[in-house]
């Protein structure tokens, strides 16, 4: 999934999660998605692999700046 798309679709859980007017309820069942998909094994993977890609790719520019 694109960065851009991902973004978009963040805003638009935050803006539907802060401006529902289903209750407590419905604020509860967001947040215990999010909560799952966030701590998910594969998510945290995924998160943890980007955080070394991005990493490297940060080193690869200071090197080429230098």
């Amino acid at each position: 999934m694109r960065p851009k798309t991902l973004l978009i679709l963040a805003i638009a859980a935050a803006a539907y999660v802060l401006g529902a007017r289903a209750g407590r309820e419905r604020y509860n069942q967001i947040t215990k998605a999010v909560t799952s998909f966030w701590n998910d094994p594969t998510v945290k993977k995924a998160r943890k692999d980007a955080s070394k890609e991005a990493h490297k790719a940060r080193k690869a520019v200071q090197k080429k700046l230098r």
